[in-house]
């Protein structure tokens, strides 16, 4: 039973990823997710059922339309991966529960920002506003996070990260963070709580400044090569669902 619920959750979690493509490529445009169904971005032709199966499809597929031969972004099936992936470990970490589903939802809108954040330089409000109060009421009903906790973890994620903003525009002339960035970090503040903050936090400045390091390298930028922060704000969150009750327990937190 346990390696069918398993495999269960990878599979749920790749169909959710392939809506979820549909999410990046629509919400930035302003589009319905909802209609009209799946088609071809190059010659508009509908996509039959069996050429949408999640992950497998593209392979058949060598990665091209049925019809016009386009070429496929790597993006669908990389998106149907990460999220199965996703799920499954979720589903080791909480079980068949109800902290399952929110924790899942909660990383299924973090996968949709990253990505719409890597492409376009945006973090859609659509998501990020009325995700602070759903996933302040599944965080303190699911999550075991106090509505105190929660409602801090609100405050200090928008404030934490507006002040950085105003400073560091006011030192160097130049925005450094949006609106968007401080939209996120509360969200998670409102379902993970406040003492998360600091684990995504430090998370999310570690690895974006080893990938930014590395994409000036790279690319022979200079310092003021931007790096969208929603994508590493995200991997601090996720990272917080698996490793946060161990790591306040090393700190002596209850």
């Amino acid at each position: 039973m346990f390696v069918f619920m398993a495999v269960f959750s990878f599979v749920v979690g790749a169909v959710v990823g392939s809506f979820l493509n549909v999410c990046i490529y629509r919400l930035p445009e302003g589009a319905s997710i909802v209609t009209p169904a799946s088609h071809c971005l190059s010659c508009g032709q509908p996509i039959r059922w069996r050429d949408n199966i999640p992950i497998v499809s593209y392979f058949l597929l060598g990665g091209a339309c049925r019809y016009c031969k386009a070429k496929l972004s790597p993006q669908y099936p990389a998106v149907e991966f990460l999220t199965a992936v996703i799920a499954l470990l979720l589903f080791l970490q909480y079980g068949l529960s109800a902290s399952l589903l929110a924790a899942f939802l909660f990383s299924a809108a973090l996968i949709v920002i990253s990505v719409i954040d890597l492409r376009h330089q945006i973090i859609p409000h659509c998501i990020t506003l009325p995700g602070i109060p759903l996933f302040f009421l599944a965080g303190v009903l699911w999550m075991d996070v106090g509505p105190l906790d929660a409602f801090l973890g609100i405050m200090a994620g928008a404030g934490s990260l507006y002040f950085v903003a105003v400073y560091y525009e006011w030192l160097t002339g130049r925005e450094g963070m949006g609106g968007g960035d401080i939209n996120l970090l509360a969200m998670a503040g409102a379902f993970l709580g406040w003492k998360a903050l600091i684990h995504i936090v430090l998370v999310a400045s570690l690895t974006g400044a080893i990938v930014g390091i590395i994409a000036m390298i790279w690319k022979g930028k200079t310092s003021q090569y931007a790096v969208p922060f929603g994508p590493f704000l995200s991997i601090g969150a996720v990272s917080y669902l698996f490793f946060g009750d161990y790591l306040l327990y090393l700190i002596g937190g209850p």
